[in-house]
């Protein structure tokens, strides 16, 4: 009989895999909740495979993300994507086991299908703080009213959605920021929505439906950002808003309105923006802001507004009074972007020779950047230029960026023979 002895193999050492493995194996739960958040859902998930120890651990991750990278495959049938979708937010959500904290909706080939109505009554009896629903496709749909019992939400964003809350809404005491693009809200339910966030210090609108009179009163409000088809806004208690970014996507008939209204816009639109620093004027508005009387400067100066971006047309008389006499209320203006806006026809009177005029009084005094866009070198925008090079003693860059490449040449012939106040005064042409 032969007896035969195996020799002990030596203790295999942990490799230099094995140890960074453990290094994050070993890192503390809520850096770990971390590392799963930032990762796209299914590889979260995967993430059991690793080992026991990371059975399960996404299941407790409080940052729930559902959009274009939770799917790894591509597929032209849509109804296949649907279910394939919807079944693994079901799973995700039976298997999770701890508090949520953001759920984000965002999945280009999801319909607004009512399983989203079971997620949002799940997530709602968490102590949810952030909502995302961005519906790309299909009808608006109608959050059901349990996410109107969310008050521990700090932000809320939704995009193609119809917004009806409960009759017993008393809003959300703790949101920071609304969001709502693509939507349709009534008149009523958007002022009660807005004035009974009292927390709220961001407020984003875009291309809305059923509201027309803008009333924005937010004591906390520091930025608002608005683009659509309206017919009036206004701003009540908002004494902290510093940031406004407005657009009118329609054209308006100021004579038609002053026919009706002869109150000066520009002045009320201020009078509850007394320390604003920042303000975007796009498409239309400036048309809306130039209805009524428009006074030579507003009676109380913006002295904290620093940058002012206006998109105008240079041959409306009345839009360039109405910026002439909003650049004359703002002293310490150290940034200014105009972008050209031309009309083919307009039954509003022309300027062609209005800032050859003496603004004396429009000296800016702190302005050092300036950029002029989408002009074509007609006689207004060139007569612009020069009034803003004449009174701009500190003034450090221009830039020029034409509409088109059509005679730039003589553009910049012309701009180099304009006299500078200011010695250092440097002019930059883009190409178009």
């Amino acid at each position: 009989m032969s007896i035969v002895i195996k020799q002990r193999e030596p203790s295999r050492l942990p490799s230099k895999t094995d140890a960074e493995f453990d290094r994050i194996s070993n890192l503390p739960g809520h850096v770990i909740d971390q590392i799963l958040s930032r990762l796209p859902i299914r590889d979260a998930v995967r993430s059991s495979v690793l080992s026991r120890k990371w059975r399960y651990k996404w299941a407790k991750i409080p940052c729930l993300v559902f959009d274009n990278h939770c799917l790894n495959f591509s597929s032209q049938d849509q109804s296949f994507i649907k279910n394939k979708l919807v079944n693994i937010i079901d799973h995700v959500l039976l298997l999770h086991n701890g508090p949520i904290h953001k759920f984000k909706l965002s999945h280009r080939d999801l319909l607004g299908v009512t399983d989203i109505d079971r997620w949002i009554l799940c997530i709602s009896r968490s102590s949810i703080k952030e909502v995302v629903l961005e519906i790309w496709k299909g009808q608006r749909y109608k959050p059901p009213s349990c996410l109107f019992n969310c008050q521990n939400l700090v932000h809320l964003e939704l995009f193609n959605c119809l917004l009806e809350p409960p009759l017993m809404f008393k809003g959300f005491k703790n949101l920071k920021s609304l969001d709502l693009q693509h939507i349709t809200i009534t008149q009523d339910v958007f002022e009660k929505l807005v004035s009974s966030c009292p927390s709220l210090e961001r407020l984003t609108l875009m291309n809305f439906t059923g509201v027309t009179h803008l009333v924005i009163d937010a004591p906390n409000l520091q930025f608002f950002d608005i683009g659509g088809i309206f017919e009036d806004v206004s701003f009540l208690n908002t004494v902290h808003l510093s940031y406004v970014s407005i657009g009118l996507y329609v054209n308006i008939d100021n004579e038609e309105n002053d026919a009706r209204d002869n109150s000066s816009k520009l002045l009320r639109f201020f009078v509850n923006l007394p320390h604003i620093r920042r303000l975007e004027i796009q498409s239309y508005f400036l048309k809306y802001l130039a209805m009524g009387y428009v006074p030579s400067r507003l009676p109380n100066l913006c002295v904290d507004l620093n940058h002012l971006s206006i998109r105008i047309d240079f041959d409306d008389l009345e839009e360039n009074t109405a910026a002439l006499g909003l650049l004359r209320s703002c002293p310490n203006l150290l940034e200014l972007e105009m972008l050209a806006r031309p009309e083919e026809q307009s039954s509003m009177e022309r300027s062609t020779n209005f800032w050859e005029e003496d603004h004396w009084s429009s000296l800016f005094a702190h302005l050092r950047l300036v950029k002029v866009s989408g002009i074509s070198g007609v006689k207004s925008e060139m007569d612009f230029i020069k009034f803003l090079l004449s009174n701009s003693p500190v003034l450090e860059q221009l830039t020029v960026k034409p509409a088109s490449q059509e005679g730039e040449w003589e553009l910049m012939k012309e701009l180099l023979r304009f006299r500078r106040a200011s010695i250092y005064a440097e002019v930059i042409y883009l190409d178009p």
